[in-house]
């Protein structure tokens, strides 16, 4: 599919170009909206994002991870069904090299502090709309604003009412679960290859944003259970910032639950089997 002529135009018009592009390519844009590259006479190459999905917010995110010293692509332009970013080469690939270097990045995101836990602004997990409001309890707000909301979500994309009152049952007993942190902190919340840009071992750009302030074990949880990175992540994580007892054999499956209810609203029943691993491996 190639980019509406009027929306090239936006582009050529926010970048202030002397003409329109050279080239233009349509990239893997995901589950929100389309990407593509546009290629310009006499400037670097830029990503057009195109979708009903308000980009703005998206824009507005990176923006708050780049105040927070984390690499990710600048933006040029902002409007809901527009969002224009420098095109940032590389790839997908993790190497042990690039897996320390993420978890140097990640380490340091997560001494941003904030004196609640949620946003300033609703954020986006994909195409959804995530609710940030500002909550004193990190337990509560994972509760509330996460589980409970997704599990009923997912109900509509096949997941079976069974399943839906095991993770009810997880919620009841949250408290003894999880720990609150010692302050909210900020996480990127969708760390996986496919939104990571690596270049000569180092990570170099983060993309797809879904951030928030809250408890980090949400970000390591969601590398460990889709497998995004290996032991030379987590061992350099746990350099700079140690990971508690339990968090692998307790904690991270709590939080798996979270992104997991996320895919199968996506993709359907195919995850509900992996929810019910989480489950029992948790023994609900």
């Amino acid at each position: 599919m190639t980019l509406d002529s009027d929306l090239v135009a936006r582009v050529t018009d926010a970048l202030s170009a002397d003409a329109p592009p050279t080239a233009t390519t349509e990239l893997d844009g995901g589950h929100v909206g389309r990407v593509y590259r546009l290629d310009f006479d006499g400037r670097d190459p830029v990503v057009a994002k195109v979708g009903d999905t308000p980009l703005d917010v998206e824009a507005a995110m990176l923006d708050s991870l780049a105040a927070a010293g984390l690499p990710v692509p600048a933006v040029h332009h902002a409007d809901p069904d527009l969002l224009v970013l420098d095109y940032v080469e590389g790839t997908s690939e993790l190497t042990s090299a690039a897996e320390r270097d993420l978890a140097t990045h990640l380490a340091a995101l997560h001494e941003t502090t904030a004196p609640a836990f949620g946003f300033p602004y609703d954020t986006l997990s994909g195409p959804y709309r995530q609710p940030n409001p500002w909550t004193d309890s990190w337990i509560a707000f994972f509760r509330d604003q996460r589980l409970l909301p997704w599990t009923e979500a997912a109900l509509g994309s096949g997941l079976p009412d069974a399943t839906a009152e095991r993770i009810e049952s997880v919620a009841a007993d949250l408290d003894d679960l999880l720990v609150e942190p010692a302050a909210p902190r900020l996480v990127h919340g969708d760390v996986w290859g496919a939104n990571l840009r690596v270049r000569d071992a180092r990570v170099v750009a983060f993309l797809d944003p879904a951030c928030y302030y809250g408890h980090p074990e949400v970000e390591l949880a969601y590398i460990d259970w889709f497998d995004a990175a290996g032991d030379a992540f987590f061992d350099a994580y746990d350099e700079r910032r140690p990971i508690a007892d339990g968090f692998f054999e307790h904690r991270s499956p709590v939080y798996a639950l979270f992104p997991l209810l996320e895919h199968v609203r996506v993709f359907g029943v195919d995850y509900v089997p992996s929810v019910e691993d989480a489950l029992d491996e948790l023994g609900y």
